[in-house]
């Protein structure tokens, strides 16, 4: 005769047995039906990749305050832990000790081996980087409109900055359609970056929240990643939370370490810019102020001088006067200098006077015509000529001539 059970026996016998049978076994799958009870408890359920079985699972307060990720459905996990009986239903669930994401290694290493080929491409260099625009017109926002990391950014510049324009270009950021579609949109975006006023975009942030490096994988693509290092406009990248980081962050222009922070980055806030005008018009006003000043001055002299004509008139007559007595002096010192040297010239023209030599004995002896006679060669027997000495004249004729005689 066969033994009668009682149920809760059974139940009981079923969860002893099975636990013996696997012990503590690591399970790979996909997450599905995730919630999270107020406890702190979670619970879920593990798909096979296959689609063909599935396991509820519960993982307890405890295990799950050590988790270095937010669980998400369609994640691929493993997940640690032993087979039990829910008795109260008598359902077979997965008491979960640890969970981690599955293939992290391998993303990981896409990650590395994507970022080296295009960091020696140079989409990463420091010197590609350009400036922000402190003082935007308009700023472009890629996202997906059912994103939190929108409310985010839009909330903060409505805030901050009140009078910017913000354009939004909706893309998914999650899952496989989203690479293309969110280069598309920055793509887009570029073609506002045409210098025309009306419709010009200064920034363009891209962004989401956090999530896991699956859930953030989009900003890993290659077609991402280019686009944002072709865009035209200045791009930051707001993607996750501080320590999240994505090749979007290394291709952008700047780097925020969340969505909020992207829209503080993106425009000064404008009590900030309104202080700062404040500032300047303060320190224009004070040196138009000075400046008018300085002419009132000005003016103030040139009334006074106006007002005392007669004072300008005296200061020029006494100018003159100066400028007289100066010519005065200086004909004076010239008419001395000129008279010195009249003397001069006088005494040596006196000096060369023949009236002076004639007086000291001398005489000068003249032919008929008129010309000096030097030697008695000069002269014949019976020649005339004349002696002029200091007192008078002597008219004479050669009777003989004596060569060689001296006086």
């Amino acid at each position: 005769m066969q033994a009668m059970w009682d149920v809760s026996a059974l139940v009981r016998a079923i969860a002893e047995t099975l636990g013996d049978q696997f012990g503590a076994v690591t399970v790979q799958g996909e997450l599905g039906q995730f919630t999270r009870a107020a406890s702190g408890h979670s619970y879920f359920t593990l798909k096979s990749s296959d689609g063909a079985a599935s396991l509820r699972c519960a993982m307890f307060r405890r295990a799950a305050s050590g988790l270095d990720f937010y669980p998400q459905e369609g994640q691929h996990v493993e997940i640690w832990g032993r087979v039990a009986v829910f008795e109260p239903r008598g359902e077979l669930q997965f008491i979960v000790e640890a969970m981690r994401q599955a293939g992290a290694g391998t993303l990981m290493a896409q990650f590395e081996q994507l970022k080296a080929r295009l960091a020696l491409e140079g989409l990463f260099d420091a010197a590609r980087k350009r400036a922000i625009n402190a003082y935007p017109r308009r700023i472009g926002v890629v996202t997906s409109l059912a994103a939190a990391a929108l409310h985010d950014v839009v909330t903060a510049l409505q805030r901050r900055a009140p009078h910017v324009e913000v354009l939004i270009y909706p893309a998914p950021v999650q899952g496989v359609e989203a690479p293309p579609l969110l280069a598309q949109a920055i793509r887009e975006a570029g073609r506002n970056a045409d210098p025309d006023p009306d419709t010009v975009i200064d920034t363009l942030i891209v962004c989401r929240g956090g999530g896991s490096m699956e859930d953030l994988w989009a900003f890993n693509d290659e077609r991402v990643v280019r686009a944002i290092a072709a865009s035209p406009i200045p791009v930051v990248c707001g993607v996750g939370h501080e320590t999240d980081i994505t090749l979007a962050d290394f291709a952008a222009d700047v780097r925020a370490p969340t969505p909020t922070a992207a829209a503080e980055m993106v425009a000064v806030a404008r009590a900030d810019a309104l202080a700062a005008l404040a500032a300047l018009a303060r320190q224009a006003q004070g040196r138009v102020q000075r400046r008018l000043e300085r002419d009132e001055q000005r003016l103030d002299r040139l009334q006074l001088r106006l007002a005392r004509p007669g004072d300008g008139l005296q200061r020029q007559q006494q100018r003159l006067d100066r400028l007289a007595r100066r010519l005065v002096e200086a004909v004076r010192q010239q008419q001395t200098r000129q008279s010195a040297r009249l003397d001069v010239l006088q005494a040596r023209l006196a000096a060369l006077d023949p009236a002076h030599v004639l007086a000291r004995g001398y005489a000068w002896v003249r032919d008929g015509a008129g010309q000096p006679i030097s030697t008695t060669a000069a002269l014949s027997v019976g020649d005339a000529f004349s002696v002029v000495l200091s007192d008078g004249r002597i008219e004479a004729v050669v009777t003989a001539a004596l060569p060689g005689a001296s006086a």
